[in-house]
């Protein structure tokens, strides 16, 4: 499916299927996007701009992901801070001539390929087993106590919910956005989180250790 007239948002971000983001509008251009979706009830894409490259040298096929604005609080000055969520993915095409001061696009929308099976199940059930254990880990380093957010029961929304959830690189973040096989998706986050684990739970079982004076706690992993 074409989407034609798209208004687009380029920076230095990767916004994933179902995350919410919060983003702070100052420009004078981006702010007449998010007014004009606003009044249109309309939505806007959001592409990642590389560091060094200039928002009209933005490569054809690049993937995006639409943003759905969910949020905003209106500043006296002008400026606003907004939350959007993700949506579907889409590909930019070109840049289309446009009035507005803010860039216009066509673009593509992106489905996963059809995956089913009980291999598929099998591996997201792993990766939802290694991100419970380095993100209970995480929560014991920072002394939070509140519990890990619940994950999607289908494999490409929970693929996309713990990509957002980490922290990893731009790149990496670009590259499973676009990857369109929710197992390679999971198979990559996997690998990702299996070379955390081991790492994190020793420095969280070092911390609970640390604050208990030594009286033999223990981490949950």
């Amino acid at each position: 499916m074409t989407l034609d007239n798209l208004p687009l948002f380029p920076l230095p971000l990767v916004l994933f299927p179902g995350a919410a983001v919060p983003l702070h509008i100052f420009e004078p251009r981006y702010r007449q996007l998010i007014a004009d979706c606003r009044e249109k009830e309309s939505r806007f894409g959001i592409v990642r701009l590389p560091e060094g490259i200039a928002e009209i040298e933005i490569a054809r096929g690049t993937v995006g992901c639409i943003a759905e604005i969910v949020n905003t609080e209106k500043l006296p000055d002008g400026r606003s801070n907004i939350v959007v969520r993700g949506a579907e993915r889409f590909a930019f095409v070109s840049f289309v001539s446009s009035p507005h001061p803010y860039h216009v696009c066509n673009a593509v929308l992106l489905e996963d390929e059809f995956e089913i099976g009980a291999e598929l199940d099998a591996l997201a059930e792993r990766v939802r087993d290694v991100f419970r254990r380095v993100g209970r880990a995480a929560r014991t380093l920072a002394d939070d106590p509140d519990p890990l957010p619940e994950l999607p029961d289908d494999a490409a929304s929970l693929s996309f919910a713990i990509a957002s959830m980490i922290d990893i690189g731009l790149e990496a973040r670009q590259e499973l956005l676009s990857s369109p096989s929710p197992a390679a998706r999971l198979r990559e986050l996997e690998k990702i989180l299996s070379a955390a684990l081991g790492a994190i739970v020793t420095r969280a079982q070092v911390h609970t250790l640390a604050k208990s004076n030594g009286r033999g706690a223990h981490v949950e992993q």
